[in-house]
């Protein structure tokens, strides 16, 4: 799974978070631990957690020095149990430290969403996919989105020019939903999909009709959910959103949704707990 990282945007934004946290020197530790000093270290997991982050962890090493040996003891998407040590780390002292919140930064960070989203994935049981958002931290999508295949969940459009997916202002905007799908029909590359926000089964027929190849049910509750399974089942792709609770995700896949977008994947999933611990130095 590690190859799904594109390399590019793994160097750009750890490069972006050594300018931030290490802009000169690492005061601390160069007063304190000898140039010639060697470590060995292990991150360990505080708490069951889904692991994710094990190359982002290993190329912030490297890139501070070449000479850290990194191994992961377990790959991304893995489930692992409180005390579980899922990587040691090996090579000079002063870098190891240097780099040491960097690199966990990350990884909690990235396991902490691969842990929520498969709570969510095993709720649904593979009767429905769970997908992400564009709700990401602005700079980390690659790496969120990334969390979430490790989780076991899909990713929705990447960006603006992925898909083509109509809300609220755009209705507004153009002058009503069968105006505005027209014109994304006419005017969107011929491969994609039209997706349409609607907030009412009216509106979820009124898409259907202009046609919307995919319908978001927007903060649909499960008696709306349900009926428009009913309704609208197979004719186009119906997608829930807005409001989902890991409690409805059971309901909802056992329902007949198709699509279940969660943005507090990459907004709201609390950090992991993980640790680096020196062995000896």
């Amino acid at each position: 799974m590690m190859r799904d990282l594109d390399h590019g945007d793994l160097i750009r934004v750890l490069q972006q978070a050594f300018d931030e946290d290490l802009p000169a020197s690492d005061i601390t530790t160069v007063a304190t631990v000898p140039p010639e000093a060697m470590a060995v270290a292990k991150i360990v997991a505080k708490q069951p957690l889904v692991l994710c982050g094990q190359l982002v962890a290993e190329c912030a090493f490297s890139m501070l020095s070449p000479a850290i040996q990194y191994s992961a003891v377990f790959e991304d998407g893995s489930s692992v149990e409180t005390g579980t040590v899922v990587a040691t780390i090996e090579g000079p002292a002063r870098e190891v430290l240097s780099a040491e919140r960097t690199a966990l930064n990350f990884m909690q960070r990235l396991s902490g969403t691969a842990t929520l989203v498969r709570q969510f994935a095993d709720a649904a049981a593979g009767r429905c996919r769970v997908v992400d958002t564009r709700k990401t931290t602005p700079g980390l999508r690659a790496l969120q989105r990334y969390a979430v295949r490790c989780g076991g969940g899909h990713n929705h459009r990447n960006d603006l020019s992925s898909g083509v997916l109509i809300k609220e202002n755009h209705i507004r905007a153009a002058g009503g939903l069968t105006p505005a799908i027209q014109a994304a029909r006419a005017r969107a590359p011929h491969g994609l999909k039209i997706e349409c926000e609607t907030t009412t089964l009216d509106e979820a027929q009124e898409a259907i009709d202009a046609g919307a190849e995919v319908i978001m049910l927007d903060n649909m509750d499960n008696a709306l959910c349900r009926e428009a399974v009913a309704r609208f089942k197979g004719k186009a792709i119906l997608e829930a959103s807005g409001n989902i609770t890991i409690e409805r995700v059971a309901a909802l896949a056992e329902i007949g949704i198709d699509v279940i977008s969660v943005g507090a994947f990459t907004h709201s999933a609390p950090a992991a707990d993980l640790s680096l611990l020196f062995e000896f130095a």
